[in-house]
């Protein structure tokens, strides 16, 4: 398991080097400009949560491995409020509303959004529960790259706003970096795997950074065909003092029911 470790680090060294992470590195563009690709994720975010609920889930009493991806799904299930309450922050509810929004979400535009959560969702139904933690470990790390790039853009944001952004900024990075797969790790590289489930491995890890590299592409084409307008920044400076109340308690609502589920 050492080896197939080591490979997912490998896949990300070459994950990182994309081009939608060098362009969010472009100091010659704002933060604010870096950040133009928020709203076209926002099909695969929003879905990801029951990716984790109702396909990476399952209940196998005596599956220890199982019982590490049910723990995982736990900590990753209730993230997308966090997202929703940034993209008002940022000033995206001015871009477009109710049906367009819908036309856009399941558009061509957005196709690789769709394509991603299928990819993994016919990936992880193939799988046993050692698997699953390997591609749990493949997603989390296309993950570290996408908020550890974003996390200085978010910071200059917050600054300039006033106003903490959950889901881009160091509360979210904060909380996947200190991810229960990190602890994981000692046990999984105690498992001795032969070359055929090595081969195997390699090959799920392949499919998770492939799909993940189409869904950037998608990103940066629609950063670059759609920068960010000025009523999108104006609106972020409207919501930086005007924030919405209901907005708020839902997420705090969702926050406090995620915490009852940890300590369930």
């Amino acid at each position: 398991m050492k080896e197939v470790l080591r490979y997912v680090f490998d896949r990300k060294r070459a994950y990182n080097r994309l081009p939608l992470f060098e362009w969010m590195r472009d100091e010659q563009l704002t933060p604010r400009q870096r950040l133009a690709f928020y709203p076209c994720m926002a099909h695969f975010i929003m879905s990801f949560g029951d990716l984790n609920k109702f396909v990476l889930r399952e209940e196998r009493p005596g599956d220890s491995f199982q019982d590490m991806v049910n723990a995982h799904t736990a900590e990753d299930d209730h993230h997308w409020p966090w997202y929703l309450e940034d993209f008002t922050k940022l000033g995206f509810d001015a871009e477009m509303r109710g049906t367009d929004w819908m036309n856009f979400l399941w558009g061509e535009e957005t196709k690789q959004n769709r394509i991603l959560l299928a990819r993994l969702t016919s990936l992880i139904k193939v799988t046993n529960s050692l698997e699953r933690l390997v591609v749990i470990e493949a997603i989390e790390e296309t993950g570290n790259v996408l908020f550890s790039t974003m996390l200085p853009l978010a910071i200059a944001v917050e600054q300039e706003i006033g106003q903490q952004l959950r889901y881009c900024g160091p509360f979210h990075f904060e909380l996947e970096s200190g991810h229960a797969v990190g602890a994981d790790h000692r046990a999984l590289v105690s498992v001795k795997l032969d070359e055929n489930a090595r081969a195997r491995c390699r090959w799920m890890i392949d499919e998770v950074y492939s799909a993940f590299e189409g869904w950037t592409h998608e990103l940066l084409r629609y950063a670059q065909a759609h920068p960010l307008s000025e009523r999108s920044q104006n609106q972020a400076e409207l919501s930086s003092a005007t924030w919405r109340v209901g907005t708020r308690v839902q997420v705090e609502q969702l926050d406090e029911l995620g915490e009852k589920r940890k300590s369930g």
